[in-house]
Formats: structure tokens, sequence, C-alpha cells
């Protein structure tokens, strides 16, 4: 029997009256009349003896509801009290973040979101670089900030919640490293690096092209992002990065220069579709 199946069982075995069992469930009396012959047919016995006149237990019947009743009824607190835990803006919120630097530059939403939630603790966890999706899909996070757009069947996208412009990263010995701006025809003149995502950068076509049509060669992907700042740095290729790394990884082997006519990138809140709850929801709204 299923669960639906089990309480339009429970509720005429409290009602005896069909008409006041669908008025109750507020379905119809044939629907009701459907479940309990679906029941009788698995069960291989009668529930109710039926007559013009009244509807009573039959004993099998009988000593379901007794069976069934207390298991149901433990059914129900479970579910109210999960569905009340939803409700609520109260507990932990885990929110995990593809760049650490972006909780800093996003500093005065999470200020807004503790103001107006002051039950619900924030904690930040920092995704992997490689794969930034695994700690939604494992459960270890609610909620992450990730590049956009996020192109995946069972992630919902919310909003924007940082743009910033594009710099390339390079050695500070590589030719390009004197110039003031470059742009993305400059992509072309060198190895360009790139993180390990187990899909293609979405913001890429493959193959690799410029603006103009050039080809980009790319290098082997790379796991981790220092790993990635050590590989530009020794002169394996180049990078484009968001322009919050000038700030947080600057170091004397590396340049980053600003791209022109570039478009910005943008960092946005996203979650599993399926996870959803009234705090991402509360969290989405401190954002937008």
């Amino acid at each position: 029997m299923e669960l639906r199946e089990i309480e339009i069982f429970l509720v005429l075995a409290e009602e005896l009256h069909f008409g006041h069992t669908a008025e109750r469930l507020r379905v119809s009396q044939a629907r009701v009349s459907q479940s309990i012959r679906k029941a009788e047919r698995q069960i291989g016995a009668p529930l109710f003896e039926r007559t013009s006149r009244r509807v009573a237990l039959t004993p099998i019947g009988e000593r379901l509801r007794n069976d069934l009743r207390p298991a149901y009824r433990r059914i129900e607190e479970g579910l109210a009290r999960a569905k009340a835990a939803g409700r609520g803006v109260t507990g932990e919120l885990c929110l995990g973040f593809e760049a650490p630097g972006v909780a800093e530059l996003i500093s005065s939403t999470l200020d807004i979101f503790r103001s107006e939630n002051p039950g619900c603790v924030v904690r930040i966890r920092e995704a992997d670089f490689a794969n930034p999706f695994a700690l939604l899909r494992d459960g270890e996070v609610d909620a992450l900030i990730t590049l956009l757009p996020a192109d995946e069947p069972d992630i919902t996208t919310g909003p924007s919640v940082h743009s910033e412009q594009m710099v390339l990263a390079v050695s500070s010995r590589h030719p390009l490293a004197a110039k003031e701006f470059v742009t993305l025809e400059d992509l072309a003149r060198d190895t360009v690096l790139r993180a390990a995502h187990p899909p293609a950068p979405y913001w890429q076509d493959d193959p690799w092209l410029t603006p103009d049509g050039h080809p980009v060669h790319r290098g082997e992907p790379v796991r981790t992002f220092q790993e990635l700042l050590s590989a530009v740095a020794t002169g394996t290729g180049i990078c484009p990065l968001a322009a919050h790394a000038a700030d947080y990884f600057a170091r004397p082997s590396l340049r980053f220069i600003p791209f022109r006519h570039a478009p910005p990138v943008h960092w946005g809140l996203v979650w599993l579709t399926s996870g959803e709850t009234s705090r991402i929801r509360a969290l989405a709204a401190a954002c937008a």
C-alpha cells in the first residue's frame, strides 16, 4: 500500500462513511472506493463490510487499522518536523565558494542575510577547484557561489552576486608582461591553462577560438589553483582569471594584465534543485 492509500484506509476506518471520507480528504468518492478495492486485492481479503445502511471494519480490517495507525502517526510527525525545518530560517547554512576571495567581496551581502535571519548561522567552505559542484552533490554545502553560467540539469541558478573584469595571468618573464593591457586575441600567442572541470568550460567553444578566429592552444588541465599559479609563474602557459586574483594572489613571479574589450565574469548563487530550503531562498533574496 502506498502512503496515500494508507491515509484513505485509516480515515475511512474512522469515519465509516465513504462520502464523509471523500469530503475530508478532498477527493472523489470514487477515488476512495478505488483505493480500498486496490488495498483489498493486495491483501487478499475484505477490509470493510458494506451494506446500503452501514460500513464496518472486518476483523482483518480492524487488525490492519491497529497496526498501521501508530506507524502512520509517526510518519506524519516526521514529515511535519521536516516541513517546519524547511520553512524556518534557522539553523546552519553551509555556503561553498569556488573562489574563496569572493566571500570577502560579497561580505556586505552576507551581512544583510545575517541581519535579516539572526537565527541562521552561515558557515563557509572552499569548493574543489577541479569540480566545484561536488560539495553540492555530496550534500556538504547547501548552496554554492560559482562562476556563471552553471548549466547543470540538477542545479538551479539564482541571482548573480558579483561581476568583475578579467585579467590575464602571465609569468613576469613573459613577453606580454610588459604590456599595459591585452585583448582576447593575445590568447592565441601561448598555451592557455585551465581547470580540470569534468565538462568543458561553458564560456568557450570547442575548439577554442579568439573573436577573430585564431585557434587557442589548450594546456593540460590542472587540479588546484596553486598548481595553476605555479604553472603560469614557471612559464608553462597563461590563464585568464577574474580581476580580484591580482589583489589576492600577487607575487613577484606573476603579472596580472587587464583585458581590454573582454566581457566581464559573473559569480552567482546556485543550489541543487531538489535541496531547496527556506534558508536558500532567504539567501537568494539577500543576494538579489
